[in-house]
């Protein structure tokens, strides 16, 4: 199971770069584990602190890079990340939408997306919007000028809204097979476990006519 999302309002951050690869993200080091969670403390690592940083070290007293923006009080408890054109390129690991999750993002929004990056944020519960690059620019207008800057996110009406101060709304598209995965907080295991009945009487029926497969595997 992933988090289901149906609205979601936060605080948001800024990367404010194009071509941010998933490298950048999460660097190489970090990719010994596979056990999906831990990886928050290490995103973003080469820009966030001013040392190198290694698996499982205690980032607690890690030297910081203040001028980075997750460092920054005012995004201290961002769950949205505002960035630019050809998010998550580069090499398609998974660990990038897994560093963003266990950080705390729950949302991305950008121009554009790499697709093995995007197509893994949706396996992971985080949802990707893609905005043209006017919205964008006006998001971080917003965002520089206004202190604690939030947005609601409405996934079921597909929108993009002003949590105060001045009103606006755009309208994102998704596909309708993603949107809905999100809402009931599915992953490509939960989907497959639904037909799991469908699945065993299919076996029975192959057991009987291929006996000697699954002989083999007995």
């Amino acid at each position: 199971m992933v988090n289901s999302i149906t609205t979601h309002t936060g605080i948001v951050a800024p990367i404010d770069r194009v071509n941010v690869d998933t490298d950048m993200i999460i660097p190489k080091q970090f990719l010994k584990s596979i056990k999906r969670t831990g990886f928050g403390q290490n995103l973003f690592d080469e820009l966030r602190y001013l040392d190198v940083g290694y698996p499982e070290q205690n980032c607690s007293s890690r030297p910081l890079n203040m001028k980075f923006p997750l460092n920054q009080e005012r995004y201290e408890h961002a769950s949205i990340l505002l960035t630019r054109k050809n998010f998550g390129c580069g090499s398609s690991r998974e660990h990038a939408p897994w560093a963003l999750e266990d950080y705390g993002f729950k949302v991305l929004i950008a121009p554009s997306f790499a697709d093995i990056f995007y197509n893994n944020c949706f396996k992971n519960g985080i949802l990707p919007i893609t905005l043209v690059d006017s919205e964008v620019e006006f998001l971080f207008e917003k965002l520089y000028s206004t202190e604690n800057f939030s947005l609601c996110i409405d996934l079921v009406n597909q929108s993009v809204k002003s949590n105060f101060g001045e009103e606006f709304e755009f309208k994102f598209i998704i596909d309708s097979f993603y949107k809905d995965c999100l809402i009931q907080g599915l992953d490509e295991i939960d989907l497959t476990l639904k037909d799991r009945e469908a699945i065993k009487k299919f076996e029975k029926q192959r057991e009987k006519i291929c006996p000697w497969i699954f002989g083999a595997i007995k």
